[in-house]
């Protein structure tokens, strides 16, 4: 598997990616400049955390523009696996590479703390190595991940299957307490209709080792590498 992490200026999370990737998964990784217009055969593009151009105008509005985006589009466009985790999933909102929009948190504050997820479809490339209805601890640190979208089109998101992963409290209940930040039915991870391009505000890549608290992100990683893995077995025969 080759991985290709996006660097804008304002990342913070880029190397919390390629750490993951390259010191956990000891797969191949590397760092896709913003002006870049190649992305080195990447088999999965990351966008990360962060504040992409400072967030300026709104979060992500202004990263859509970089040069490398046209290259992830496109690879998006061709079915190449795009993943947004926190800035990125507001950078591929903006992009409209995904449904909807994220907005400031209800209480208007910055919030940096573990939450419960609950896996809600695990039949994507992002999620395939979960179990169905299974909680996680994935750690979030944002100010803008208040998940919106019109009335109607939150219910084709869910009657599609496309939430991925839901706020839940510790034992999987889906609650208004458990909400983190107001996000519309509780949604913390979504994906396109074709499934190929995922974003989620909490932060996988600081769930990959005991010392961090938490193992529970590892699993989107592996899940990434067992669909890569079979696409490369059925390319060779």
């Amino acid at each position: 598997m080759k991985v290709g992490v996006v660097t804008f200026p304002g990342s913070n999370c880029d190397y919390d990616a390629y750490a993951a990737v390259r010191n956990i998964l000891n797969e191949e990784v590397n760092f896709l400049w913003h002006k870049s217009d190649d992305l080195m055969g990447s088999d999965l593009v990351i966008l990360p955390g962060g504040f992409s151009y400072g967030d300026y105008l709104r979060a992500g509005a202004i990263a859509k523009f970089s040069p490398i985006m046209k290259e992830v589009i496109q690879f998006a466009k061709d079915g190449g696996l795009v993943a947004g985790i926190c800035n990125g999933f507001q950078i591929l909102a903006e992009a409209s590479l995904l449904p909807g929009a994220l907005i400031r948190n209800d209480h208007l504050r910055f919030s940096c703390k573990f939450v419960y997820l609950r896996v809600e479809n695990n039949k994507t490339a992002f999620s395939s190595c979960y179990g169905e209805g299974q909680i996680i601890k994935i750690p979030i640190a944002h100010s803008e991940g208040n998940f919106y979208h019109f009335d109607g089109e939150v219910e084709k998101l869910e009657s599609n299957n496309q939430v991925v992963f839901r706020y839940c409290d510790e034992d999987g209940n889906v609650t208004e307490a458990a909400n983190p930040n107001g996000s519309l039915n509780n949604i913390a991870g979504l994906c396109n209709e074709q499934g190929n391009v995922f974003g989620m505000m909490p932060h996988p890549e600081r769930a990959v080792e005991d010392i961090l608290g938490s193992t529970d992100g590892l699993g989107l990683f592996e899940s990434v590498r067992s669909v890569i893995s079979k696409m490369t077995t059925a390319d060779a025969n």
